[in-house]
C-alpha cells in the first residue's frame, strides 16, 4: 500500500491548507480565490443534491413542502417542466447562483480574517465576528430581498456563527 492510499481524511484536509489551487502571487489573493473556488464547488453540489432530493420525494408521491423553509418557487421551481432541456438549464443556472453565493461568503470571510490578522497581529473571535458580519451581509445582498432588516439579520447571524466557531475551535 502506498503512502497516498494510507492518508487519512484529516491529513488530506490539512494538506489542502498548505497549497492553494491557484497561485496569484499574493497570500491575500491566493486565500480569497482558493476559498471562493472550494466553497463554490460545495454550494453547487449542495444545490444539485437538494434538487435531486426534492425530485425523488415528489416522485414518490411524498410532500416536500415542509422540508424547506424557503418558498419552493424561489428555488428550482422551473426545473420541473415538460421540456427536459429547460429543466436542466434551470438546475444549472440556479446551482451556479448558489455556488456564487457560497463562494462569495467564503471569499469575503477568508479575505477579511486574513486582513484583520495581518493588521492586528492576532486571530481571535473579534476578527471572526467582523468577517462573519461582512460575509453575512454580502450573502444577504445577493438574495432577492435586499431589505435593510434582511441584511442586518444575516450580518448578525454570520458574526454569531463565526465567532462561536472560533471560540469553540480551541475547546475541541
Amino acid at each position: 500500500m502506498s503512502r497516498l492510499d494510507a492518508r487519512t481524511l484529516k491529513e488530506e484536509v490539512a494538506s489542502m491548507d498548505r497549497r492553494p489551487l491557484l497561485d496569484l502571487g499574493h497570500p491575500l489573493l491566493n486565500r480569497v480565490t482558493d476559498s471562493f473556488i472550494r466553497a463554490a464547488g460545495v454550494g453547487a453540489a449542495r444545490a444539485v443534491s437538494k434538487e435531486a432530493y426534492f425530485v425523488s420525494v415528489e416522485g414518490l408521491g411524498g410532500d416536500s413542502t415542509g422540508l424547506d423553509n424557503v418558498k419552493r418557487n424561489t428555488h428550482f421551481s422551473s426545473a420541473r417542466g415538460e421540456d427536459g432541456q429547460k429543466s436542466l438549464d434551470a438546475v444549472v443556472k440556479l446551482a451556479g447562483k448558489e455556488a456564487i453565493e457560497w463562494g462569495l461568503a467564503a471569499g469575503v470571510y477568508s479575505g477579511v480574517t486574513y486582513g484583520l490578522r495581518e493588521a492586528r497581529g492576532c486571530h481571535d473571535w473579534k476578527n471572526s465576528a467582523i468577517a462573519g458580519a461582512l460575509a453575512g451581509a454580502a450573502v444577504a445582498l445577493t438574495g432577492d430581498t435586499g431589505h435593510a432588516d434582511h441584511v442586518v439579520h444575516f450580518a448578525i447571524t454570520g458574526a454569531a456563527l463565526s465567532s462561536a466557531a472560533t471560540m469553540l475551535s480551541g475547546i475541541f
